[in-house]
This record gives C-alpha cells, sequence and structure tokens, in this order.
C-alpha cells in the first residue's frame, strides 16, 4: 500500500499537467481554405483559471488519448493561447483539444531564442540568428551625410541556412534600411514633411523604447515605439505620429522562418496627419542584398505579375527570391498582406529591371498609399499586418496560396458545453 501512494506522488509531482482538471474542450475546424502550418488562436475570457498557479496546458484528443501539445498564452485585455496545428489542415478538417490547469514550471521546447546588447536585439534559432532590429542609432558610411542616421528598422534578416538577405545603407540610397517602413510624402499643421528621404533633413523614425520581449514555445518576439519625427525651426522637434511595432517569429516550419511585422500608428496631432498618395512609403519596405540583380532574381505575385509588370499592380502575396551561397543556390522572402490591411490586395513597388543605372537591384515594397491619401486622425489607431516568409531553394504559387490562406484567416474554435 505505501509503495502504491509513494508511486502515485512521484507520478503527481512528474506529470502535473497529466492529472490537472479540464478547464475547457473545444474543437477546431477549418472552414476553408486548405492551410499549412495554420495557428490557433483560443480566447480564454470566461475560462475559470488562475493565472499565478501556471498557464492552461493543451492536449488533443483522439482515439480516446490525450496529447500534450505546445502552447503559449498571450494576456491583455482579452487572454488568448496560441498553438500551431502541423502539416495541412484539410478544408473540413476538425480537431478535438483539452485545457487542464497546470501548477508545474514549464521548460521551453521552442529553438528560438531573443538577445538584447546596447546596439541590437537579436532572434535567434539554437546559435543561428533569425533577425536584428536595430534599436541604437546607426551612423552614416564615412563621408555621407550625417543627414543619414537613423535606428529602428531589421537588419540582418538572415534565411534558415544563414544568407543574409537584407541591405543597408547602399551608395545609390543611403537612407534604405533593410526592411524598414517611413512614410514619405505627409502634411500637418500646413507644411510638407518627408520621412523616407533623410537627406532633405524635414524628419526621422527613431527607436524610442521597448514595450515587450518574450520568448515562448509558440512565438518569440518584442515589441517596440518608434516615432516619426519632424524637424521644426530653432532646433526643435514634433513627434507627427507614434508607432508600435510587433514582431514575431513563429515556431511552425523547421525549414523556412515565419516572421509577422504588425505595425499599429497613432498620431499625437491634434489635427491628424495627411499620408499622400505616393509610389513609395510606409506598410513594409525591402532593400535586398547587394548580391540580387535583374540577371539573378525574380519576383512572382499572387496575380501573376513579374518583375517586369508588377510594379504599381497589386497582390495579396509576392515572392522575392535570387541566387544565394546556401546548399540550394536560392534564397527568398514570401511576403503576405494581411487582408485588414488598407488597400488589400495591397498596391506594390517593385523597382524595374533597369534601376541603379541597369544593375536592377532589388526593391520591393507593399504601399497602401500607392494610389489613395490616407488621413490618420487624433485618438484612432491604424493596423498594417504582414508576414515573411523567409526560405532557401524555391516556393511555388500553390504553396504561396498555401502560406497566405493560414494568414489571412485562422481556424475555427468551438467550445463544447460540459
Amino acid at each position: 500500500m505505501k509503495t502504491k501512494t509513494f508511486i502515485t506522488c512521484i507520478l503527481t509531482l512528474l506529470s502535473p499537467v497529466v492529472f490537472g482538471q479540464e478547464l475547457a474542450r473545444f474543437v477546431v475546424e477549418n472552414p476553408g481554405p486548405d492551410k499549412i502550418n495554420a495557428l490557433v488562436c483560443v480566447p480564454l475570457d470566461g475560462i475559470n483559471y488562475n493565472a499565478d498557479k501556471g498557464a492552461p496546458a493543451l492536449f488533443q484528443v483522439e482515439r480516446g488519448t490525450e496529447k500534450y501539445v505546445p502552447s503559449q498564452q498571450e494576456t491583455g485585455v482579452s487572454a488568448q493561447l496560441w498553438f500551431a496545428i502541423s502539416g495541412m489542415f484539410k478544408t473540413g478538417e476538425k480537431k478535438e483539444y483539452i485545457l487542464r490547469t497546470s501548477s508545474s514550471l514549464h521548460k521551453k521546447s521552442s529553438p528560438f531564442s531573443i538577445e538584447t546588447d546596447d546596439e541590437v536585439t537579436t532572434i535567434k534559432k539554437g546559435d543561428h540568428p533569425v533577425l536584428s532590429y536595430q534599436h541604437a542609432v546607426k551612423m552614416p558610411p564615412e563621408g555621407a551625410d550625417l543627414k543619414y542616421k537613423r535606428s529602428g528598422f531589421i537588419h540582418p534578416l538572415w534565411s534558415p541556412e544563414g544568407e543574409v538577405m537584407t541591405r543597408i545603407q547602399a551608395p545609390d540610397h543611403y537612407h534604405h534600411y533593410g526592411i524598414w517602413n517611413p512614410w514619405t510624402v505627409t502634411h500637418f499643421d500646413g507644411k510638407e514633411v518627408d520621412f523616407w528621404n533623410l537627406a532633405k533633413g524635414q524628419g526621422t523614425v527613431r527607436f524610442a523604447g521597448y514595450l515587450d520581449r518574450v520568448e515562448g514555445d509558440v512565438f518569440t518576439g518584442f515589441k517596440v515605439r518608434q516615432e516619426h519625427v519632424a524637424f521644426e525651426e530653432n532646433n526643435t522637434e514634433k513627434t507627427a505620429i507614434n508607432e508600435v511595432w510587433d514582431v514575431r517569429v513563429w515556431n511552425l516550419d523547421s525549414q523556412v522562418y515565419v516572421i509577422d511585422l504588425t505595425t499599429t500608428l497613432n498620431t499625437p496631432l491634434p489635427d491628424g496627419i495627411l499620408l499622400d498618395a505616393y509610389r513609395y512609403g510606409g506598410g513594409i519596405g525591402y532593400r535586398a542584398t547587394e548580391k540580387w540583380t535583374k540577371d539573378n532574381c525574380t519576383v512572382l505575385t499572387s496575380d501573376g505579375k513579374t518583375r517586369a509588370d508588377a510594379d504599381g499592380s497589386f497582390a495579396s502575396w509576392c515572392i522575392v527570391e535570387g541566387e544565394s551561397a546556401t546548399p540550394e543556390r536560392r534564397s527568398g522572402i514570401l511576403f503576405l498582406s494581411h487582408p485588414s490591411n488598407r488597400k488589400h490586395p495591397e498596391p506594390m513597388r517593385v523597382w524595374p529591371l533597369d534601376a541603379n543605372n541597369g544593375r536592377g537591384d532589388m526593391y520591393f515594397e507593399f504601399v497602401p498609399i500607392r494610389h489613395e491619401d490616407w488621413q490618420l486622425k487624433p485618438r484612432h489607431n491604424y493596423t498594417l499586418k504582414y508576414r515573411m516568409i523567409v526560405f532557401d531553394g524555391k516556393i511555388d504559387s500553390k504553396k504561396a496560396g498555401l502560406y497566405w490562406n493560414s494568414f489571412a484567416s485562422l481556424p475555427v474554435v468551438k467550445f463544447i458545453k460540459k
């Protein structure tokens, strides 16, 4: 009897999750279309649990047995739980899950981690860097105008095999900074301010503080505040836009990096700010590696456009890829625009084949103001959501469509009443 009691105690200590109380039971359905490595978001409002006793633990129910599923709680005004369904999730398919209480200290199983030093915050997969966010001011190259200095951008961005995908401060455009998104032509207080072309000395975008840094089984990332600052007379400044970047690397696929960049804008100006229609600015901009030219990189959009005719057109997704030093000899980024974005499918800026005196360097951007002005009103938030699938080798249009399906709509969660 003592032996049985001892074994029961040991099992309870080792596996408190398995024997935890059931909090909720639900079914996840995919109403369509087909998805790949789909994220699921479970609302936790109304579920009776105490966060002091640990995050809820998730189990998939299959043929009467329960299998532990890595998940990650995100707290806030409305708490939610994230997890992933690996592989294909077909239209009409259903899966059942149970949430249980967990008083155990969970050891993170994700390979992703986050580190911050005096200049950058870097997300890594094991020992391999994925991306770096520059919070310190980056000075321009020697001999270039000091107006080109700035912070608040992603560089480098690496492919899974270690190819550097981004470029900053190219001699042809010192104001290009990897992955970044300042607005070009804006109007407020009766004047025009350009936050993109730094040489004008009218304004800039800069890092203004970390709001959050997190590691977890499902995503690792950070939130930062950035300021769009206008330079006024007498060496004074005015903040025209406060922007929050939410950057997440999702633990979804061992073959690619899945990275979300969500930007939320809010203007403190009493009369708001007008973002004028222009061929580039805002959204998400990408200056590609200097290796890529018209001879060794390609573009393909969701509408079948190529580099020759993609500029100014609209798309839900765009593949930008080119030659690399990886074993596959090719690397690239699939850019996804969320359906909730302004002017989705979104207009694009794609440099022509004869860019930069015929060399054909690669520049891509989703541009929500390409064809129409955008008025930002005070005391309103405006959000744009983008996802990057960073890959080595090739991605075809069919797989690109599956990735976009997974980004565009989440599976449906239906709770089962007890």
